[in-house]
C-alpha cells in the first residue's frame, strides 16, 4: 500500500447496516465506500495530492493511484527475480547495517556468481560461445564449483553436454537489476538499517531471527520489533522532563480553561458545508448555474486502413522511426504511406524494406544476442533486397514469440505481404522495442538528454542576466533619481542666500549714514530705506533667476523626453530580441524531443496525442481498444469549446490545447489544403477525355511506392 508521510495508511472502514438498495459513493481504486459526498470528496482531494510515496521504489510526490500503480509493477518485476536466487538475497540482507543502494550492489554482486539448475547461459568451449542451461552443479572437493551444462542448437535442441568451470560460464541476460533489487529489499524487510526480513519471510526460507552478537549492545527485541537502546534511553528521558513540567503546568492549563466554550457543544453541531473547490474530479463534476455553454463533442473519424486494435502499434512503429531516422538512416515517411505499405501485399515493398533493414543494421551494430545468432550462423552483416527476410526470421526465432514465429513460414517462402496488418505490426513492434535498448539508440538519448540541460541552463542564465541588469538599472535610477534631489535643494539655498547677505550689508551702511545726519527720525527712515532697497534689489535679480529657472526648466524636460524615448525604443527591441530567443530554444527544445506525450485525457478517460509530424490529433479509448482522430480546425476548435475546466483532466487537457494551439491549426490548414490539392488531382484524372492522349498523372495515394531511402547506408 501507498505510504502517507512515510507511514502504512489505513482505508476507510465500509459503512455499518449497508443494505443493497442504499446510494453510496465508491472510491474506484481503492474500492472505499462513503455515504456522505462531503466525506467522500475530501478523501479524493487527499488522495490527488502529491503527498504519497510508492512502498516499493521508495519514489515520493505522486497521488495515491500513481504510487499504487508504481508498487503493482514493482512487485510484478520483483516476482521475475529466480526462487532460487531468493533465499541467498534474503540471508545477505537480514540484519545488513549499509545503506539501501550498497546493499544493493553487495547482493548483485554476490548473486552473479550463483549459478542454479535451470539458469541459461552462454559457455565458452573449443574457443567458441555456445548457448546452454545448468543441468547439476558438481563439487570437486576442491573449493571450486563445476557445473554439467547442455549445449543448446537450434530450437533449444540439446546437442551435447559438457562439464565447465563457473569462469567458463557468462550469463546470456542478468536476471536483475539494481532497480528490482531495490524493490525486492523493501518488499522483504519491515525496518531499514539493519535490515530485518518479515518474520514470516524469514521462517519460510529458514534464516535466523535472532539478532548477531556485535548488534546487540544497540539493539534488542522488545514485542517482536527492533528496538534501538539509545534512542529508548533518549526518549526516557524527554518522558521524565515532560511530566515534571506538566505537574508545575497543571494549574495554569485549569486557570486557562475556564471560561472556555464547552467543545463537546461545537462538536455536536453539523459542520457547515464547504463550497467545492475546483479543478476535482471530472466524473464528480455537476451542472452550474454559472456554467458557460459547452458544444457537442465532435465524433472523431474511424476510416483507417488498419484494424482498429493496431493503430497503437502503427503509431509507436511510425513516430520511433521518425524520432531515430538520422540514427537509422532511414528517410522520413508519412504515416499515411506507413499505414498503406503495411495493407499492401507486395513482399519487397521498398518502404518497408528499409525499415526492416535499417531497425535490424541497428542491432546488428549492437553486438548483443542478435548479433552473437548470426555470426552462430555465419551470416553476412549486409542485407540486401533478397535476404532480408532471412535476417527478419533469425529475429524471430530470437525473440521465441509463438505468436509470430507461426509466420516464419509464410515469410521464408517469399510471402511477407500475405501476411496481416497484426503479424506485420507485430514483428515491427518487436524489433523497436530490442532498438531501442541497445547502445546505439540509448547513446543518441543520453545526448539529447545533455542537450536538453544545456540549454534549458542557457535559457535560465540568461532569465538570471536579465534579471540582474534590470535590478541594477532600477538602482541605478534610484540613486540618479536621489541625487538630483539633492543637488537641486543646495542650489535653491546658495541661490537665495548671497543675495540676502548683500542686501543686509547695503542697508546697514545706509542706516548708519542716515542715524549720524539725522539721528531724530532714525525709525522712521531705517523703516523706508529698508523698503526701498529690498524691493530695489528684488526688481534687479527676480527677472535674471527666473530666466535662468525655465532655461533649465525647459533643457531638463527636452532632455527626459530625449532619454525616455531611446529607452523606450532600446526596450522594445531587447523585448523583440528576447522573444526571439525564446522562440528559438523553443525550436531548439522540440528538435531534441525525447519521447511523444499524450495532450491529456478528457473526462472518460480516453486521451488525446498530438504528433508534430502528422499533424492530426488522435483520440485513444481509456483501454486503447478505439481509436479515432480529429483532422480539421474545426473540429479542434469544437472539442476546445466542450471541455469543461471545473474538472482536473478535461482542464489540464484545455490548457495542452490552447499552448499547442497556433501550431496545430497551422499543420491541420497545411494538411486540408494538401488533402484539397489531392482530390483535385483525382477528379482531374477522373475527368481527363478518353481523345487526350496524354499520360494521366500520378495518384497521390500511391506516393508509397516511389518511396527512396535517401539516407540508406552504402
Amino acid at each position: 500500500m501507498p505510504l502517507f508521510k512515510r507511514k502504512p495508511f489505513d482505508l476507510a472502514k465500509p459503512p455499518e447496516d449497508l443494505e443493497p438498495s442504499d446510494l453510496v459513493y465508491q472510491v474506484r481504486f481503492t474500492k472505499e465506500i462513503f455515504r456522505d459526498y462531503q466525506e467522500y470528496l475530501n478523501r479524493i482531494n487527499l488522495y490527488r495530492q502529491r503527498v504519497w510515496m510508492c512502498k516499493s521504489t521508495g519514489k515520493s510526490n505522486l497521488t495515491y493511484e500513481e504510487a499504487m500503480v508504481m508498487e503493482k509493477n514493482a512487485i510484478q518485476k520483483v516476482q521475475q527475480l529466480p526462487n532460487d536466487l531468493v533465499a541467498p538475497a534474503l540471508r545477505i540482507i537480514q540484519f545488513s547495517m549499509l545503506s539501501l543502494r550498497d546493499l544493493a550492489d553487495l547482493v548483485t554482486k554476490k548473486l552473479q556468481k550463483d549459478l542454479f539448475v535451470g539458469a541459461e547461459l552462454y559457455g565458452k568451449k573449443d574457443d567458441g560461445l555456445y548457448p546452454c542451461r545448468v543441468l547439476k552443479i558438481v563439487e570437486n572437493g576442491v573449493g571450486k564449483m563445476q557445473y554439467e551444462v547442455a549445449l543448446l542448437g537450434e530450437n533449444e535442441k540439446i546437442t551435447e553436454n559438457a562439464i565447465l568451470h563457473g569462469e567458463d560460464l557468462v550469463w546470456k541476460k542478468t536476471p536483475f537489476n539494481r532497480k528490482i533489487l531495490k524493490s525486492f529489499i523493501r518488499e522483504s524487510t519491515c525496518r531499514s538499517i539493519p535490515w530485518v526480513l518479515h518474520e514470516k519471510l524469514a521462517q519460510k526460507h529458514g534464516i535466523s531471527t535472532d539478532l548477531p552478537e556485535e548488534l546487540r549492545s544497540k539493539f534488542f527485541l522488545q514485542g517482536g520489533q527492533l528496538v534501538n537502546r539509545t534512542k529508548k534511553r533518549k526518549n526516557e528521558n524527554r518522558n521524565n522532563v515532560g511530566e515534571a513540567n506538566g505537574e508545575s503546568g497543571k494549574s495554569k492549563r485549569n486557570k486557562g480553561e475556564i471560561g472556555k466554550p464547552d467543545a463537546s457543544k461545537e462538536e455536536n453541531n453539523q459542520p457547515e458545508d464547504e463550497p467545492v473547490k475546483y479543478p476535482i474530479d471530472d466524473l464528480l463534476v455537476k451542472p452550474g448555474p454559472d456554467d458557460p455553454l459547452f458544444t457537442d463533442r465532435p465524433s472523431p473519424s474511424r476510416d483507417f486502413n488498419v484494424p482498429m486494435d493496431c493503430i497503437g502499434d502503427l503509431l509507436m512503429v511510425w513516430d520511433f522511426c521518425s524520432s531515430f531516422s538520422r540514427v537509422l538512416n532511414l528517410w522520413p515517411f508519412s504515416l499515411e504511406d506507413f499505414e498503406n505499405a503495411i495493407c499492401h501485399k507486395d513482399s519487397n515493398l521498398v518502404l518497408i524494406v528499409e525499415t526492416h533493414s535499417a531497425l535490424l543494421r541497428i542491432l546488428i551494430k549492437d553486438d548483443g544476442e542478435y548479433s552473437l545468432a548470426l555470426q552462430n550462423k555465419k551470416r553476412k552483416s549486409k542485407i540486401s533486397l533478397i535476404t532480408w527476410t532471412e535476417y527478419v526470421c533469425d529475429f524471430l526465432e530470437m525473440i521465441n514469440v509463438t505468436e509470430l514465429c507461426s509466420c516464419m513460414t509464410t515469410i521464408k517462402r517469399g510471402h511477407y505481404g500475405l501476411l496481416d496488418a497484426n503479424a506485420k505490426l507485430g514483428i515491427l513492434r518487436e524489433l523497436v522495442c530490442h532498438a531501442l535498448e541497445t547502445d546505439l539508440i540509448r547513446g543518441k538519448l543520453d545526448d539529447l538528454i545533455e542537450q536538453r540541460r544545456a540549454l534549458g541552463a542557457t535559457v535560465r542564465g540568461e532569465a538570471l542576466e536579465y534579471a540582474r541588469k534590470k535590478r541594477e538599472e532600477k538602482e541605478q535610477l534610484k540613486g540618479e533619481s536621489n541625487g538630483l534631489e539633492v543637488k537641486e535643494n543646495s542650489m535653491e539655498s546658495t541661490g537665495s542666500n548671497p543675495h540676502m547677505a548683500e542686501n543686509g550689508e547695503e542697508n546697514g551702511d545706509m542706516v548708519e549714514e542716515v542715524i549720524s545726519s539725522r539721528q531724530s527720525n532714525a525709525f522712521v527712515n531705517r523703516k523706508q530705506l529698508n523698503g526701498q532697497s529690498k524691493k530695489g534689489e528684488k526688481q534687479k535679480l527676480d527677472p535674471k533667476v527666473e530666466a535662468e529657472n525655465i532655461t533649465n526648466s525647459n533643457e531638463k524636460e527636452a532632455q527626459k523626453q530625449l532619454t525616455g524615448e531611446k529607452k523606450e525604443d532600446q526596450e522594445k527591441k531587447s523585448k523583440e530580441k528576447r522573444e526571439q530567443r525564446k522562440e528559438y530554444f523553443k525550436r531548439e527544445m522540440e528538435k531534441r524531443s525525447i519521447r511523444t506525450n499524450p495532450l491529456g485525457k478528457d473526462r472518460d478517460y480516453n486521451r488525446y496525442w498530438w504528433f508534430r509530424r502528422d499533424g492530426r490529433i488522435f483520440v485513444e479509448s481509456s483501454d486503447s481498444k478505439q481509436w479515432g482522430y480529429y483532422c480539421a480546425k474545426e473540429e479542434v476548435d469544437a472539442l476546445m469549446s466542450s471541455l469543461n475546466p471545473k474538472g482536473e483532466r478535461e482542464r489540464a487537457l484545455q490548457q495542452q490545447l490552447e499552448k499547442f494551439y497556433p501550431r496545430i491549426s497551422l499543420e491541420l490548414q497545411k494538411r486540408s489544403k494538401d488533402l484539397a490539392q489531392k482530390i483535385a488531382l483525382e477528379e482531374a484524372v477522373l475527368r481527363r477525355s478518353t481523345r487526350v492522349r496524354a499520360p494521366p498523372r500520378e495518384n497521390p495515394a500511391n506516393a508509397f511506392l516511389k518511396y527512396v531511402n535517401k539516407w540508406k547506408e552504402d
